[in-house]
C-alpha cells in the first residue's frame, strides 16, 4: 500500500484505503496502456511513412510506365513481404493496446465514480466528513485522481 494512503489513520477506516489504493493501481495500470499505445502508434505512423516513401523512390518513380513492372519489382524484393508483415502485425498490436487502454480507463473511472458516489458511507462520522477534503487533495496531488466530481 502507498505510505500517503498508510498515513490517512484517522481520516479512513481500512475498507476505504483499500479502495483507493484499488483506485490508483487502475490509475496507473491504465497510464502504462495509454503510454505503450501512444509509442506503438507512432512508430506505426512512421514506419508506414518511411516505407511508403521507400516503396515511392524504389519501385513506383523508376518503373511508373508499367504497373506489371512495378508489380514485379515490388516481389521479387523478398525484404517487402517481412516489412509489409510487420507493419501489419503492428497495426493490429496497436489496436490490441488500444482495446486495453479503453478497458482500463472504464475500470479505472468506474472505481473512481464509485468512490465518489459512495463518500457519505465512506466518511461517515462527522470529523472525518469535515476532513475528507484532505484525502481528496492528496489523490489530486500525488496521484492525478480528481474524486470531487465524476465528470473526467
Amino acid at each position: 500500500m502507498e505510505s500517503e494512503i498508510l498515513l490517512l489513520d484517522d481520516r479512513t477506516d481500512q475498507a476505504t484505503r483499500q479502495m483507493l489504493q484499488k483506485v490508483i493501481d487502475k490509475k496507473r495500470k491504465f497510464d502504462k496502456l495509454k503510454l505503450r499505445h501512444l509509442l506503438v502508434m507512432w512508430t506505426t505512423i512512421f514506419l508506414c511513412f518511411f516505407y511508403f516513401y521507400y516503396l515511392y523512390k524504389v519501385v513506383l518513380t523508376p518503373y511508373s510506365y508499367s504497373f506489371a513492372s512495378m508489380f514485379s519489382q515490388f516481389v521479387n524484393q523478398s525484404s517487402n513481404l517481412y516489412v509489409l508483415v510487420i507493419i501489419v502485425g503492428l497495426y493490429g498490436f496497436m489496436n490490441l493496446l488500444r482495446e486495453k487502454r479503453e478497458k482500463a480507463e472504464k475500470e479505472y473511472h468506474a472505481l473512481r465514480c464509485e468512490i465518489i458516489d459512495k463518500s457519505k458511507d465512506l466518511w461517515k462520522k462527522e470529523d472525518e466528513w469535515k476532513n475528507r477534503h484532505k484525502v481528496f487533495e492528496m489523490m489530486k496531488k500525488n496521484f492525478d485522481i480528481n474524486l470531487y466530481h465524476e465528470s473526467k
